[in-house]
Parts: structure tokens; C-alpha cells; sequence
């Protein structure tokens, strides 16, 4: 008995458009392999000399201070995700509708932004511990005071910005779990926190694994909030050893180290994870009635739910907006809309280039599922688990050298020289995000394209259309809403990504985002928030948008 390949077009198809289709789908995987196994190679061949220096001074703190880090960012998200999650869903207390989509706004700051705002009022010298002096007459050193710049501080500012990744995992997951399930374990006697850990919790444990993901993922790719508050991790010590120390053998063999733990965090929780799955909402009996709150109950609830949103979003606007109106930066001055011309330029144009790519990775694997669509699928998701300073060395290692040798050949050939022809362009920096990204814009593509029947598929090709016709033809307009999502989430990601467009950028290619940290480096914090305002500004609009699908009846 013998069955056809899945992975050969049948004959009423093109070849031509597979072709294409199939080419273009590796070549994207082929571009978010390389800064990987350009780390990789870079690291192996710089000699044993850096390898040992470093395990004798800053590996052992870098490695300790990330753990660290990841420890205290992992359990401060789940912690307010889970319980804001399922406070607002199964429970009815005042202002609840209004929480349920505030609980989202925190996702639109970067979290050096945050840093910022909480160190003028925090530091020594705001307005926190200078009322605090003048009410007590406290001299500076009659009292002690929680120090903003540590890893304590810089975990607070990341816990308040990426706890919306478990909040939106953990209530999309509470939201589709059948109340009969946790109805029966109340009746056979257990209590409502019984239930809730036996119950809910294990059900909803494969997207809040997801959600702590990402922010785990966000956390050692940080640079901005813990180079500002001076933590020494892999993200910072990867910037020092590149531009500072000049090591470019250190660099690479510091990224590595991130890069193996980063892969093994994404790897370990995929073998926990085992077979668990979502509830498939399709199949659920009933929704469990919310519970209405009275009293102390009800004022908990409204702490839990409504402090992370006063923390994490009202109080550091309002900060922003008193340090940026005693700023001496002009938004409209010609230098500044220059950070704002280049900002946008990146953004758009990476976005525009990674749900391009999203869309043909995607599609090539709906088509073609196999092997080899899956493996491209799978390589081109590795990029999110990869920091933005380790994605910034493996691009520039293998792209310098070229550069270089191409240079020594037109000297000695031709007697010219052509300079960094590809290491300072933008379009080395578009590639860094869309390696970065792009797995964020294939899973808003995937989610939309799980809509799309394959009956459809199937009356398009009856009908004559090829497979590139089919997509635009059908698929297209029905994902429209998924792309819109996609193209929003990339252009946001690429205007507060820091590392990689600090190590990548051409010359004298200023963005916001530089702008902001270069201000705040240089303790003008008036004048970094005016940058980061604009930051937070433009990443509001997903944040609506995302808001407004939360705030959806159900």
C-alpha cells in the first residue's frame, strides 16, 4: 500500500508559485537562523583566553544577577496576571468593567520608561524623599529608604510592564474553561480557593505557562531599565564588552551564553508543558456565573485589580507629563522630528517587511504542511527567544567581516574603496527586528488564519485559482483585522526596542528610543521624558485595540 508524499504539489497546482512560495518561506528562516549560528561560530573560534577571563570575573554575577532577575520577574506576573485575571472574570466588584480592559494599559510602556518616571519621583532627590526630609526634618542619613536603582527596582518595573502578557493568556483561558467543572468541586466540598488552585488553575496552566514565557523572554532581553539602574546582566555586559571593553570575542561568547539560556527556559517549559492543552471552548457546557463581592471582599478586589493599573500606567503618564513640561526639549524642533521621522520610518518599514513574511511562512505551511514547512515555521519563532543584543551581534559578526573582506578586494582589484557597504544600513537594523518579531506577527497571522476553513482552500482550487491567487483572493480580506494586529504590534515593538538599534543604527540615525536613554544616561530625566512620552504615546494604539477586544461582551 503505498500513499502519496504530503509535501508534492498536485498537478492542478503551479510549481511556479509553490516555488516561489517555498523559497521565499526559507530564506526567511535562513535570516533568523543566521544570528544564532553566527554567535555561535564567533563565540567557539574567539579562543579560551576571553572564555576563562570571564568565568573568573563577570560571568558568575551576570548569570546570578539574570536568574535572579527572571525569579523575581516570574513570580511578580504570575501573581498579579492570574489573580487580576481571575478576579475580573469570575467575580463581579465596583469598577470591574472598567478594570478589565485598564489592566491592559501597562503593555504600551517600555520599562526603562517606567524606570525613569520612578526614579525622579524615588531617588534621593525627588519628591517622595524630599517631603519626607521637610515633614520629619530627617537629615539624608537618619532614615533608610528602599533604593530605586537595583535589581529589586528594575524587576518592579518589569513585573508592572509585562504582567498584561499572563493577565490576557490567564483570562482568555478562565473565560473558556467550563463552570460544570469548577461547580462539581464546590459540591463535592471543597472551598472556592480549593477549587480555584485543584481546578481553574491546572486547566488554565498551559496559557499562563505561555504568558509567564514571554515575560520571562522580555526580561533577560532587557537593557534599557537594567543598563539605567546599573544591573549587571548578559544584556548589559553584552553592550560593555562590544562598545566599552571593544571585545568583540567577548561580545559574541557573552551572547551565546544568553542565547543557550534563553533556548533552554523556551525548552523546558515546552518538556513541563507536555501534552496539556487549551480547553477547546466549543465543548463547554456552561459558563459559571460571576460572584458578586460585598464589603472587604469586594475593597480587595478593587485593590488587587486597580493597583497594578495606578502603578503601572496612571501614575507614571502624569509623572511623564510634570518632567516633561519642565523640559527644555521642543517635540517640534527640527532635531526632534528628525528621532521621530527616523522612529517611524523604522517601524514602518520592519513591520510592513515582517507580516510579509509572516504571510508566507504561514501560508507555505498551511499548504504544504511537512517536515519542511513546520521546521521553517519553528526556526522562524526562535527569534523571540533571542534578545535584541544577541540578534545585534550575530548580524553584525558575519556582515562586518564581509564588508571588510569586500573592501580589501576593491583596494586591491580596483583601487577603491567601498566602505561598510550592508553593517550601516538600515537595512541591517530591518533585519534585526524581523528576527526579532516575526514571531509575533506569525502567531496574530496564524490565530486569524485558524478562521479560514479549508473548504475555502478547496473551492478557490476547484475554481482554477492558484495558490498565491488563493491568498490574495480569499485569505486576505478575511485577515485583514489579524494583519492590522500584526502590522500595530511590530511597529510598537520596533519603536521601544533598545539594545539592537543602539549597537545597529547608522551613524548619526538617532531614534526615540536612543534619545530617551541617551538623556537619562545622562541623569536629564526632565528631557528623557519627552521622547518616552511620544513612546508611549504611539504604543496606546494596540493597546486600544487589544483593550477593546477585552472589553467585549462575552
Amino acid at each position: 500500500m503505498t500513499s502519496t508524499p504530503t509535501n508534492i504539489a498536485p498537478p492542478s497546482v503551479p510549481r511556479e508559485g509553490m516555488r516561489l512560495l517555498k523559497g521565499v518561506s526559507l530564506l526567511v528562516a535562513s535570516i533568523c537562523a543566521l544570528p544564532m549560528l553566527a554567535v555561535a561560530i564567533a563565540a567557539l573560534t574567539g579562543g579560551t583566553q576571553t572564555v576563562r577571563h570571564l568565568a573568573e570575573t563577570v560571568l558568575p554575577g551576570y548569570a546570578g544577577t539574570t536568574l535572579l532577575l527572571v525569579v523575581l520577574v516570574t513570580a511578580g506576573t504570575f501573581a498579579i496576571g492570574v489573580s487580576a485575571a481571575w478576579l475580573v472574570t469570575m467575580t463581579r466588584f465596583p469598577l470591574v468593567r472598567v478594570l478589565e480592559v485598564a489592566l491592559v494599559l501597562p503593555l504600551a510602556f517600555p520599562a526603562y520608561v517606567l524606570a525613569y518616571a520612578y526614579t525622579h519621583i524615588l531617588d534621593h532627590p525627588g519628591i517622595v524623599q524630599t517631603t519626607l526630609r521637610s515633614v520629619t526634618g530627617w537629615g539624608p542619613r537618619d532614615y533608610w529608604f528602599p533604593e530605586i536603582r537595583s535589581l529589586g527596582g528594575a524587576a518592579l518595573m518589569l513585573i508592572l510592564v509585562l504582567y498584561p502578557y499572563v493577565y490576557l493568556l490567564a483570562r482568555a483561558a478562565f473565560l473558556q474553561q467550563s463552570g460544570s467543572t469548577f461547580l462539581a468541586a464546590r459540591a463535592l466540598g471543597s472551598s472556592a480557593w480549593v477549587a480555584f488552585f485543584r481546578v481553574s488553575l491546572p486547566l488554565a496552566r498551559p496559557a499562563i505557562a505561555g504568558g509567564v514565557l514571554l515575560a520571562v523572554m522580555e526580561t533577560i532581553a532587557d537593557f534599557g531599565t537594567v543598563a539605567y539602574f546599573g544591573v549587571q546582566t548578559f544584556a548589559t555586559g553584552i553592550y560593555t564588552s562590544w562598545f566599552s571593553l571593544f571585545d568583540r570575542s567577548g561580545a559574541a561568547q557573552l551572547a551565546l551564553c544568553l542565547l543557550s539560556f534563553a533556548l533552554l527556559l523556551a525548552m523546558l517549559e515546552r518538556a513541563q508543558r507536555g501534552g496539556a492543552k487549551y480547553h477547546d471552548p466549543s465543548r463547554r457546557a456552561d459558563v459559571m456565573p460571576p460572584v458578586p463581592l460585598r464589603g472587604m471582599h469586594a475593597v480587595t478586589a478593587l485593590l488587587v485589580c486597580g493597583l497594578p493599573v495606578v502603578f503601572g500606567a496612571l501614575l507614571p503618564i502624569g509623572v511623564l507629563l510634570w518632567m516633561g513640561i519642565g523640559s527644555e526639549q521642543n517635540i517640534l524642533s527640527p532635531r526632534y522630528l528628525g528621532f521621530i521621522r527616523n522612529s517611524l520610518t523604522l517601524a514602518g518599514i520592519a513591520a510592513v517587511v515582517t507580516v510579509m513574511a509572516a504571510i508566507c511562512v504561514g501560508f507555505f505551511q498551511r499548504l504544504r504542511p511537512g517536515r519542511l514547512s513546520r521546521g521553517a515555521a519553528y526556526v522562524a519563532r526562535l527569534g523571540y527567544a533571542v534578545p535584541g543584543g544577541v540578534i545585534a551581534v550575530g548580524l553584525l559578526v558575519p556582515f562586518a567581516a564581509f564588508d571588510n573582506q569586500l573592501d580589501a578586494w576593491m583596494r586591491a582589484t580596483f583601487d577603491i574603496s567601498t566602505g561598510l557597504l550592508i553593517t550601516g544600513s538600515i537595512w541591517l537594523l530591518i533585519t534585526a527586528y524581523l528576527v526579532r518579531f516575526l514571531a509575533a506577527a506569525l502567531g496574530a497571522y496564524e490565530g486569524g488564519q485558524a478562521m479560514v476553513h479549508a473548504n475555502m482552500d478547496a473551492a478557490a482550487r476547484s475554481l482554477g485559482e492558484t495558490p498565491l491567487g488563493t491568498l490574495r483572493r480569499v485569505h486576505l480580506p478575511i485577515l485583514a483585522p489579524s494583519l492590522l494586529t500584526a502590522l500595530l504590534i511590530v511597529f510598537v515593538d520596533v519603536m521601544k526596542e533598545l539594545p539592537a538599534t543602539l549597537i545597529m543604527r547608522p551613524f548619526n540615525y538617532d531614534t526615540l528610543a536612543v534619545q530617551a536613554y541617551r538623556l537619562a544616561s545622562d541623569e536629564r530625566l526632565n528631557g528623557a521624558a519627552v521622547p518616552s512620552l511620544v513612546i508611549v504615546a504611539v504604543g496606546l494604539l494596540p493597546v486600544i485595540l487589544i483593550c477593546r477586544q477585552v472589553g467585549r461582551p462575552r
